[in-house]
């Protein structure tokens, strides 16, 4: 277990992750950085970076997992040895900020990595099934949101809302959507010609997330995309100043309703409680009526 980024105060938090993989069958190892604090980050950013070179350079380690997010994966990057890490290909798996780390191991080293839970994420029986599947079991599944009604005629958690119907191939890029646009013009940005890019984002307000989106859209990153999949969009709302009055989803048809390619939003990634694992770098199709994702091969050998 690895802390690429905010420093984790309170032990318990460790320990609480520690025994949540190890109920999955897992022995941990935390890395020796990961409770260590210079200012806001676990560690310097050399001691960071050092940590997960050093997992996947051991040969008892079989995986590395994030301890949280927060802010500072990003300046891990210039200390990563990602030839090292090629060599040494290893499940990984975080999200949020972790974002930054998912991709650049695409980019750098071409290492399939898991936007999914991190080690102190609540494990509910949902996110644990998608890891067991995809990660321990190897498969290559459907993904289709369950219809939660509760006690509700009609769906109101989790529903997926067609942007633009269709269906499309492409590889999976993405995640945080603050963290995947600021990649972008780096040279850890991966390659999204043909790709299918999922988006997710938690606490901004809807005037950023625009910014954001505009960012990516000025980049070229939407026109060279084969399709687009909108995760978890938690706590984005109008700012207290109300400064503009735009919905989000206004914003997401700005942007990416006149794409002619298929995008749907509503899909179980990301900063959502039942959250799924996607592995980034994989085959997949999605179709954007129905809001389904479907792996199209193993993200494990």
């Amino acid at each position: 277990m690895v802390a690429p980024a905010t420093v984790t105060y309170d032990r318990d938090d460790l320990l609480i992750a520690v025994e949540s993989l190890e109920a999955l069958g897992l022995k941990v190892r935390p890395g020796e950085h990961v409770l260590a604090r210079y200012g806001y980050f676990a560690g310097t950013d050399e001691d960071r970076a050092a940590d997960i070179n050093a997992a996947f350079t051991a040969d008892d380690v079989d995986g590395v997992i994030a301890l949280r997010g927060g802010w500072g994966a990003a300046r891990t990057l210039p200390h990563l040895d990602f030839d090292r890490i090629a060599a040494n290909p290893k499940v990984f798996l975080g999200y949020s900020d972790i974002t930054t780390l998912l991709n650049a191991f695409l980019a750098r080293s071409s290492l399939v990595a898991f936007h999914g839970p991190n080690g102190s994420s609540p494990w509910t029986g949902f996110t644990t099934q998608g890891v067991r599947s995809i990660i321990f079991n190897g498969e290559a599944p459907l993904m289709r949101n369950p219809e939660v009604r509760d006690d509700s005629l009609a769906v109101r958690d989790y529903r997926i809302s067609p942007i633009v119907p269709g269906r499309a191939r492409g590889r999976l890029v993405g995640g945080n959507l603050t963290l995947f646009s600021g990649l972008v013009g780096t040279p850890w940005f991966p390659d999204v010609t043909g790709a299918l890019v999922f988006l997710e984002e938690v606490g901004e307000y809807i005037y950023r997330c625009d910014r954001m989106l505009t960012q990516l859209a000025l980049a070229g990153v939407f026109e060279k995309a084969a399709g687009v999949i909108l995760g978890g969009f938690t706590g984005c709302g109008i700012s207290p100043d109300r400064f503009g009055t735009f919905s989000l989803n206004d914003v997401f048809e700005q942007h990416l309703g006149g794409l002619g390619k298929p995008v749907f939003s509503g899909a179980m990634i990301g900063h959502v409680e039942w959250k799924r694992t996607v592995p980034i770098g994989v085959m997949t199709e999605m179709d954007a009526r129905a809001g389904t994702i479907q792996m199209l091969e193993p993200a494990v050998l």
